[in-house]
């Protein structure tokens, strides 16, 4: 898969993708609308070119008080990101080449007030999903937002996930129709952080086509 090409689905108005991502902004916009008073800090894994976070950013009145780390390996999505983050003037926000599994790329930055986990879960398998969820309380603080996304295709495994955080000390504060044509949910986090499990891995990057050609139920 050509990952930056790939994004070049968001800039078509009537694509699914395009859809989504306004979705995913909206509820980003209101995460942050939402956190308490002073600094604030955001994740993003597999964080793509940044739009999810970057164009609501721009534009919003709490942009000065954000710090935010966005993790992706594609070294062309990440240069992509860095122009937009110049263009913007938002000092405070780090673009990081580099594997986002790996739970030592978020030190520093966490428990954050939201944490962005679009554009992973069909990429990944199911026992991976339920692993990253599970690493979450490590990435969150209490009252903290996940902002997550999974296409709906069959297997739909959005109850699942949904699930899947509820059963890790979040609770479902939002949740796309299932009509959409895509998966956005919003879950806050209720229970203490954990600490930090450094070396760990939190999942493999399989990629959704590959899934579909293993017949795995993730994809």
């Amino acid at each position: 898969m050509d990952w930056r090409a790939w994004h070049d689905q968001y800039d078509l108005a009537d694509s699914s993708l395009a859809r989504r991502l306004k979705v995913v902004q909206q509820q980003v916009g209101a995460a942050l609308d939402g956190c308490p008073p002073g600094p604030l800090r955001v994740v993003s894994l597999c964080a793509g070119q940044g739009r999810d976070l970057l164009e609501v950013l721009d534009g919003h009145p709490r942009r000065a008080d954000v710090r935010a780390r966005l993790v992706e390996l594609d070294e062309r999505n990440t240069a992509l990101a860095s122009a937009a983050v110049r263009a913007a003037g938002l000092d405070q926000v780090e673009v990081l080449t580099g594997d986002a599994a790996l739970i030592d790329q978020y030190r520093g930055m966490v428990p954050a007030d939201v944490v962005l986990v679009c554009g992973l879960f069909g990429n990944i398998t199911d026992e991976d999903i339920r692993r990253t969820i599970a690493f979450c309380p490590q990435l969150t603080r209490t009252g903290g937002t996940v902002i997550w996304t999974r296409h709906r295709s069959a297997p739909d495994r959005v109850p699942l996930i949904c699930d899947w955080f509820e059963r890790s000390g979040f609770e479902r504060h939002w949740l796309s129709r299932p009509d959409a044509g895509f998966g956005v949910g919003v879950h806050r986090f209720t229970a203490e952080p954990q600490p930090l499990a450094a070396g760990e891995s939190m999942f493999t990057f399989v990629g959704h086509g590959l899934l579909k050609q293993r017949g795995s139920g993730a994809g």
